[in-house]
């Protein structure tokens, strides 16, 4: 795994399929709205840093470009919020081995890096 990219995926996932609520109002936006008594700063939402382009970037490329299994790691990975859910059953829900799983995640944080890279020259 790259370690930003590890970030980045995080920041990603808060900012784009929302997180558990941090206490105060909640995950919405009005809710965020009352908790900063009205100004609203966009890609806080769980302390995130990445601005928001980033996020729809990368929402673009694991929806549309990435090759289809390593989506499905992504996806697997970073959006499925189960505190009970073991690392065996991501394993099985993507078909693969804890070795071949990891060796996805990697390829696809090469891919994602590269795909930015591309829109950012």
């Amino acid at each position: 795994m790259i370690p930003e990219m590890d970030d980045m995926l995080k920041l990603w996932a808060l900012d784009m399929h929302g997180g558990p609520p941090s206490g105060g109002s909640g995950g919405s936006v009005l809710g965020q709205l009352m908790d900063c008594k009205g100004e609203l700063i966009r890609g806080s939402r769980g302390g995130s840093r990445m601005l928001l382009p980033y996020s729809a970037d990368i929402e673009l490329i694991v929806n549309k470009h990435l090759d289809a299994q390593l989506a499905v790691v992504v996806r697997e990975h970073y959006l499925v919020r189960d505190p009970h859910r073991m690392d065996s059953q991501k394993y099985r829900a993507c078909r693969c081995s804890q070795a071949q799983f990891y060796r996805h995640l990697h390829a696809a944080h090469v891919a994602i890096a590269g795909m930015l890279l591309e829109r950012a020259a």
